[in-house]
Formats: C-alpha cells, structure tokens, sequence
C-alpha cells in the first residue's frame, strides 16, 4: 500500500482551521482535521451539480454561471462539458492555495479547464459577489463547504440563511436556479428555500455517480 503524502497546507481565511492537500499515488484527498473534504476518485455528485443545474437552464443561449468553490474542479468540467461554446462561468474560491494546487500538483487532474475562454478564476468569498449582483447569474453553484451547515468556515452559514438565500435570489434572473450540494439531508434547509420562494427539487444521488459511495444531497431551487 502506497502511503499518503502530505504535499500542502493552507490556512483558509476568516478561519483558524487548515486545509491538507495529500497524495497516495495518483489520489488526492483534500482533508480538514480528520474530514476528507474531496477525493479525485469521488467526482460524481460534485459533477452532477452542473449537470442537473445545467439542465434546468439548458434553452438559455448564453449561460451566465457562478460556481462557488473550485475545489477539485468536478463542478467546473461538469459545466465546460455541458454548457455551449457561448457560456460565461465564474469560479469564486475563497483560498488562493487552491487555486496554486490546480495549476500545480494537481494540473493533471484539471487539465485545460482553468485556460478555457469561458471561465473566470475570482479568488473571493462567494457571498460577496452574490451580494453585490443583481439579475447577473442563470444559475449559482455552492459547493463551498459539507453541505448548508459551515465546517470549514463558519462565515459559510451566511450563504444558507434567510438573507443568504434572498441574496442569491435577488443576483439570479427570472428562472434561475440555485444549486447547493450537501454531504447529506438538512430538512431545515428545504424549509428555508421554501420560504424565500425558490421551487425547490432535492435529489440524492451518490458520490462516485454510478450507484455507489456515500449517498449525497443536490438541491436545485429555481427562481420563479
């Protein structure tokens, strides 16, 4: 057995937790304390994200999307794959380290993704550019955190409240849709998307996306 290799760390911001990048041959596991927080084998509910957001928005000619947290980069090659060759994606991710493990040791993972003409890279809190948008976005993606409870970072939980989710309301246009991965259910979120009037449709799905791993939650709440 090939033994994990501590490659990096990096403090995230607002936070006195750290995050490890770690590699065991060609796995990388990105891990907080004893949390894994993504593993390059588990791509498949991180990449159904955009494609089940994707779908929703799939008559819009030219897609404005916002991927919160770039992580690994599921969500973002989920979205090159699916949306055409006129879409617009903003990655907004809070650590810079990420970003220099993307282009760094993890480069083979993410292959050209982060030089296609339609991403932008914003190294920011998500919730900032959410705040200061108006009707900007066709679809939001967060996949900033485990889920709508923060554990890498508390100032997450700000996304997932009543004036998180009126905020996210107010930068998408009219059909928009606001998609949120979790590593589990949180009823009180369901609720709570309801009340700030998003149609909302939970779906499960699994971590590797073939019917195996951990069992994984999608909210796609759509703006009326």
């Amino acid at each position: 057995m090939i033994p994990w290799e501590k490659i990096d760390t990096a403090k995230i911001p607002g936070s006195d937790e750290e995050l490890r990048l770690m590699r065991r041959g060609k796995e990388f596991s990105i891990k907080l304390g004893t949390n894994e927080l993504m593993n390059n084998r588990l791509s498949g509910s991180e990449a159904a994200l955009a494609t089940l957001a994707a779908k929703q928005i799939e008559t819009v000619a030219k897609p404005v999307v916002l991927i919160g947290g770039l992580g690994m980069g599921f969500t973002l090659r989920a979205a090159l794959a699916v949306l055409g060759s006129k879409a617009k994606i903003v990655v907004s991710e809070l650590v810079p380290a990420v970003v220099a493990w993307a282009r760094g040791p993890m480069a083979e993972v993410f292959g050209d993704s982060l030089d296609d003409a339609r991403v932008k890279i914003r190294e920011t809190d998500v919730g900032a550019i959410i705040r200061a948008q108006r009707s900007a976005f066709d679809a939001i993606l967060l996949d900033v955190d485990n889920g709508p409870e923060g554990l890498t970072r508390k100032g997450n939980d700000a996304l997932y409240n009543a004036s998180g989710l009126k905020a996210a309301k107010v930068a998408l246009r009219p059909g928009g849709v606001l998609a949120v991965w979790s590593s589990g259910p949180n009823p009180a979120f369901t609720k709570r998307l309801g009340s700030a009037g998003f149609d909302v449709n939970e779906v499960n799905i699994r971590a590797t996306g073939r019917g195996g791993g951990a069992r994984h939650v999608i909210w796609i709440a759509r703006k009326s």
